[in-house]
């Protein structure tokens, strides 16, 4: 089986940022005139910042990658109406162009605002406008991606959430159905609670396996784990799992800077019977430097046959 290694965001190892923003507070403050400048300084900026980011990743072998979702500040506010389609067209497809000659894997994860199984109504309102708006970015650099969401709140109690989530999703553009994953979180919605809506939703499963330490019923991911896999079976790309490391005893919930090896040996070992491909994306705190530190700690400890600097077979 092969696994490929990747990280999150924005690389330790950069002194740049494709997320700079702008608040609205300070939008305000400006006006519009001048507040669309600056939005379009900012705007420019992250671009650059994104594009050598992606030539680094190119240059050291890192093919799996999360984008971020504040490349455009205020994209997705309701009260600033400001054109990124048609004006950045070119930028859009010159990254857009550089991902695909390139052959990287990337991704968005929307934050913890976007919950489709709220029991309010503006909040779903706004979340599907929010996601649509991730869709368009995706749509102008002519990419097919994900968008990797959790399952959201529980008011009203478990059962009844999950079927809101069911019922909003079911409600959804078949194209942007077509985008969404679902992952399980570390307080609520377990491995078998996400695999059930997975299922019958059809659509993929990313398996947190910090997530799941946190937050299961005693289950053995080695009795879920071929069913997760399973859900990618439709897809072009390999199915992806989360890794991360508690920060400490107290704060397990927390991410470390760094990946326990051994932890993740562990995990290996316990899942390697399905023989599947799959990509690792690393949230760890030190980016890109606790990739390249894993890789190291595995070169030592393992026999494992790496073809690059991210990518081994086991």
């Amino acid at each position: 089986m092969q696994i490929r290694f990747g990280y999150v965001a924005l690389p330790v190892t950069l002194p740049i940022t494709s997320s700079s923003t702008v608040t609205y507070s300070h939008y305000k403050r400006l006006g519009q005139k001048r507040g669309n400048e600056k939005l379009h300084q900012t705007i420019l900026s992250n671009f650059e910042a994104l594009q050598e980011i992606l030539k680094y990743n190119v240059k050291n072998n890192i093919f799996f990658f999360r984008m971020t979702c504040n490349l455009i500040p205020l994209g997705t506010h309701p009260d600033v109406h400001y054109e990124v389609w048609d004006t950045y067209k070119a930028n859009w497809e010159q990254i857009g162009k550089y991902i695909k000659e390139n052959h990287l894997r990337v991704d968005l994860h929307p934050d913890q605002f976007c919950v489709l199984n709220s029991d309010n109504p503006n909040v779903v309102k706004n979340t599907i406008n929010i996601l649509k708006f991730y869709q368009n970015m995706l749509n102008a650099m002519h990419l097919e991606s994900i968008l990797v969401l959790h399952i959201g709140g529980a008011v009203g109690g478990k059962k009844q959430a999950m079927q809101r989530f069911i019922s909003v999703f079911e409600a959804l553009d078949p194209s942007l159905q077509k985008m969404i994953v679902l992952e399980n979180d570390d307080k609520i919605f377990t491995v078998r609670n996400t695999l059930s809506i997975c299922e019958k939703l059809h659509i993929p499963m990313v398996l947190d396996y910090h997530h799941f330490i946190c937050n299961h019923n005693h289950e053995k991911i080695e009795d879920y784990i071929e069913r997760i896999f399973a859900t990618w079976a439709s897809r072009k790309e390999c199915p992806k799992i989360h890794i991360s490391s508690p920060k400490s005893n107290h704060q397990k919930r927390s991410h470390h800077d760094y990946i326990n090896s051994e932890k993740f040996i562990q995990f290996l070992n316990k899942i390697k019977f399905t023989n599947q491909d799959f990509d690792v994306m690393i949230e760890a705190k030190m980016k890109d430097e606790a990739l390249f530190r894993l890789v190291r700690e595995l070169k030592y400890k393992t026999d494992y046959i790496f073809i690059n600097d991210t990518t081994f077979f086991i």
